[in-house]
C-alpha cells in the first residue's frame, strides 16, 4: 500500500513545531559521530544528557536545563567506558540518576550531584556486567521502580518477510504495536500489528525512498505517533485510533538541519500554559547544536486544556522491585498536569548488595579476577600487576635478608660460651 495523507476532523489537525530561540538552545557540544542507529541523547525536567566525541573511551555530558547557551570546551564530562558510550537513559522516578551501555559490553549507573557536575566523573554508582559483547540499549522499567533492561549483540536473531524491522513501539493499551523498517523495494516503510497475532500487519505504509531509519515516538496521552528519520531534517505526525483507517496523517514538521538523534522530555517537564504536547531535543551534529523542538496545540484561551492533558503517568513507581519479580502488575499511578510539576521525588537509589562468591585455583579468585575487556584496560591491568611483582619481589628480599640475620643469630647463640 503506497503512503497517502488522509485528513479528518481532530484537535490535533493542526498541531504545529516551534524551534526555540538559540538562546535557549545548547551550542558547542562535540556530539558523538559514532553510527550506531540511537538517540545519543536522554533529557528529563532537570537534565539534558549527551553522549559526545572523545578518545580512549565513552563520555557524555550531563548539563541542567537552565543552563542554555555556549558550552565551554572543558565542560565536566562522566567518563567512565573504556570504550564508546551507545545508549542513555533516566531513571523515569529519580531525577538524577542515569544508566549507559558501552561498547565495552558494561552497564553503568550514574548518581548526578545536585545542580549537575562540577568536575568530571569516573567512578560510577554501579556497575553491571552480563553481556559478552557490545551493549547497545537500556531502558527502566516504567512502572517498578530500580528495574533495568539491556539488550546487547549476544545472541541477536531476526525473521525478515516483506517488511524488515528496524524498530517497534506498542501504543499504549491499544494492543497494538507499531514497527518501522524497509520493503523489499528498500523504501522506509511502517507497519501496525494486533500484539495478540503477528502473523500479519493491519497495514503497512510505504513513507518514502530515504535511506535514513525512522525513529517512532508515540504519546498515549493524545494518541499520537511522531515519525523521524535519522538523516532527515522532517518530523511527521500522525494520530492513531483502533478503528481503520488505524492512522490518520496530520503534518509534518520540516527544517533543513539533519538530525542524528532526538530527545523525548517526559510529560511532566511540558509547559501547559503554552499548549505543549510534546518537546524534541535534536541533535544537529554539523553545528554542535541540541534544538528543542515544541509541539504545540494552537488555543486561544490561556486556562487549562484539559481535553489535551489526561492524567498521565507521573513520578510515583507503581510498584516495588520485589512485587514485579513476584509476578504482581499494576498501572502506572498518574498525576494530573495542572498545577504544573512541583513536586520532587523522594525515591533513592540503592545498588543492590550481593554476596561474595570465589572460585580459587592456584591462590586466584577467578571471579574477583574479571578478564579485561578492551586493550586499555589490558595495559591498565598490565601495569598494575608490574608494579605489584616488583612490590612483592622487594618483600621477598627483604624477608631473605631477614632470614639470613636469623640464622646467623641462632648460630652466633649456639656458639656462644655459655651453650658449652
Amino acid at each position: 500500500m503506497s503512503w497517502r495523507p488522509q485528513y479528518r476532523s481532530s484537535k490535533f489537525r493542526n498541531v504545529y513545531g516551534k524551534v526555540a530561540n538559540r538562546e535557549h538552545c545548547f551550542d558547542g557540544i562535540p556530539i558523538t559521530k559514532n553510527v550506531h542507529d540511537n538517540h545519543f541523547c536522554a533529557v528529563n525536567a532537570r537534565f539534558l544528557a549527551i553522549v559526545t566525541e572523545s578518545a580512549g573511551g565513552g563520555s557524555f555530558l550531563v548539563i541542567p536545563l537552565e543552563q542554555t547557551g555556549r558550552i565551554e570546551p572543558n565542560y565536566p564530562k562522566v567518563c567512565g567506558h573504556q570504550g564508546n558510550v551507545l545508549d542513555i537513559k533516566w531513571n523515569p522516578f529519580i531525577d538524577n540518576i542515569i544508566a549507559s551501555c558501552s561498547e565495552d559490553t558494561s552497564v553503568r549507573i550514574w548518581e548526578i550531584p545536585e545542580g549537575g557536575l562540577k568536575r568530571n566523573m569516573t567512578e560510577a554508582l554501579l556497575e553491571l556486567h552480563g553481556h559478552s559483547r557490545r551493549v547497545g540499549l537500556v531502558e527502566w522499567h516504567p512502572t517498578t521502580n530500580n528495574i533495568l533492561f539491556s539488550a546487547g549483540y549476544d545472541y541477536k536473531e531476526a525473521n525478515c518477510k516483506n517488511h524488515r524491522v528496524n524498530r517497534v513501539v506498542f501504543l499504549g493499551n491499544m494492543k497494538r504495536l507499531l514497527t518501522t523498517g524497509v520493503s523489499r523495494w528498500n523504501t522506509r516503510q511502517i507497519a501496525l500489528w494486533d500484539q495478540e497475532d503477528l502473523s500479519m500487519p493491519l497495514i503497512e505504509e510505504e513513507i518514502d525512498g530515504l535511506s535514513g531509519l525512522l525513529f517512532p515516538f508515540y504519546d498515549a496521552d493524545t494518541h499520537m505517533l511522531y515519525l523521524a528519520g535519522k538523516g532527515d531534517g522532517n518530523i511527521r505526525y500522525y494520530e492513531v485510533s483502533t478503528e481503520k483507517p488505524f492512522l490518520s496523517y496530520l503534518m509534518e514538521f520540516r527544517s533543513p538541519a539533519p538530525q542524528k538523534g532526538l530527545g523525548v522530555m517526559p510529560k511532566h517537564g511540558l509547559d501547559v500554559s503554552a499548549c505543549e504536547v510534546f518537546r524534541f531535543y535534536k541533535l544537529v551534529t554539523l553545528k554542535g547544536l541540541i534544538e528543542p523542538i515544541s509541539m504545540i496545540v494552537p488555543r486561544r484561551s490561556d486556562s487549562y486544556q484539559e481535553d489535551i492533558y489526561p492524567m498521565t503517568p507521573g513520578t510515583e513507581p507503581a510498584l516495588t522491585p520485589d512485587e514485579w519479580l513476584g509476578g504482581i502488575n499494576r498501572d502506572p499511578v498518574l498525576m494530573s498536569l495542572k498545577e504544573g510539576y512541583k513536586k520532587s521525588s523522594k525515591m533513592v537509589f540503592k545498588a543492590p548488595i550481593k554476596e561474595k562468591k570465589s572460585v580459587v585455583v592456584n591462590g586466584i579468585d577467578l571471579l574477583e579476577n574479571v578478564p579485561p575487556r578492551t586493550e586499555n584496560e589490558l595495559l591498565r591491568m598490565f601495569f598494575r600487576q608490574q608494579d605489584e611483582i616488583r612490590r612483592l619481589k622487594e618483600e621477598l628480599a627483604q624477608k631473605d635478608i631477614r632470614i639470613r640475620q636469623l640464622q646467623l643469630e641462632l648460630k652466633n647463640l649456639r656458639n656462644s660460651p655459655k651453650n658449652c
